[in-house]
């Protein structure tokens, strides 16, 4: 059930790596796609996977960057099998592509695990003329999700992973100033409010995809030091990141951080849990939006009208319409 709390007694916690996720798992004959692998989380995810046994496919921006990644794990697991596309989700174009492409390779997908982020950097706008932390973290993947279903239903039990953030709790989000063109700019702000529609959107899912064997799961990584900093300078983001040492957030490492995400992709107490938004391998609590804390999900955030008016407004973005709600 959308949004469902519960007090289950999991096994792990925000220390545990990825590779202890999947320990004694054999994922061999399913087919992950995995975006952002290029670095960070991504390259950690798609390593992880790999070396279960699953087929991975990489989608990152960057072509030399996104071979190294397949070659860096290739070298550690010669058995790998992978196989690297390019897609750069500032443009909804070459989501189309990208999307074509893979559906052509790959009719069945077990899991789509959307990692691919971006935070930092002046007010731009797209192509679409949409801005680009609403346009890369949320558009981009509503877009490329959507197109990826056929696949994702022709493997069902199969499973859709959105990467969200805490900072859905600022009250940053307004779908009728997505462009920040009658308030004050500035990239958290922005980031927030697209980490925000990541979790409508996996409410959105949740209620589309009943019935169907495909369930959808968003979750908070936790605090990483990764690439997806690049965009601002680097004693801001170490700002932000002592910052976040102030509140009592511990700082995870790479290994850490990709382990929710896998979790959410192979835990098989998910199975029936869909639309939960998830840290530290964990069910999150609820919280009130005025209620400090480095941890959990405000309601708002879980708001199914919220979430209906968000995939109208994303559909009417991309000029593309995908199945009414059930």
């Amino acid at each position: 059930m959308v949004g469902e709390e519960l007090n289950m007694d999991f096994r792990f916690d925000g220390q545990t790596t990825a590779a202890e996720i999947v320990r004694g798992m054999d994922l061999g004959g399913k087919t992950f796609v995995v975006t952002g692998s290029s670095s960070g989380l991504g390259v950690e995810t798609a390593r992880v996977l790999a070396e279960a046994g699953a087929t991975v496919v990489m989608v990152g921006r960057d072509p030399a960057r996104n071979e190294q990644a397949a070659e860096q794990i290739r070298a550690e697991l010669p058995e790998a099998d992978l196989a690297t596309f390019i897609a750069d989700f500032a443009d909804l174009a070459s989501v189309r592509c990208v999307a074509d492409e893979i559906l052509a390779a790959f009719p069945k997908i077990d899991c789509l695990i959307n990692n691919a982020g971006f935070v930092g950097g002046p007010l731009v706008l797209t192509e679409e003329g949409v801005e680009a932390h609403f346009a890369i973290n949320h558009l981009a993947p509503f877009l490329f999700t959507n197109l990826l279903l056929p696949a994702l239903k022709a493997a069902a039990p199969s499973r859709i992973v959105l990467v969200s953030s805490n900072a859905h709790r600022a009250p940053t989000f307004d779908l009728d100033d997505v462009n920040f063109e009658r308030r004050p700019y500035d990239h958290w702000s922005a980031y927030a409010q697209s980490k925000r529609a990541s979790l409508l959107h996996a409410v959105a899912l949740a209620k589309r995809l009943e019935g169907t064997g495909v369930t959808a799961y968003v979750l908070h990584p936790g605090v990483i030091h990764t690439n997806v900093f690049r965009h601002m300078p680097s004693e801001e983001a170490e700002a932000a990141i002592e910052a976040a040492k102030q509140y009592g957030t511990v700082v995870k490492n790479v290994e850490q951080g990709a382990a929710t995400q896998i979790w959410a992709a192979v835990a098989p107490e998910l199975a029936d849990k869909s639309g939960v938004y998830l840290e530290d391998c964990q069910i999150a609590p609820h919280i009130a939006s005025n209620v400090p804390s480095s941890s959990g999900v405000v309601e708002e955030a879980l708001d199914p009208a919220m979430a209906e008016r968000l995939w109208e407004a994303s559909e009417a973005m991309i000029n593309r319409s995908f199945a009414p709600a059930l």
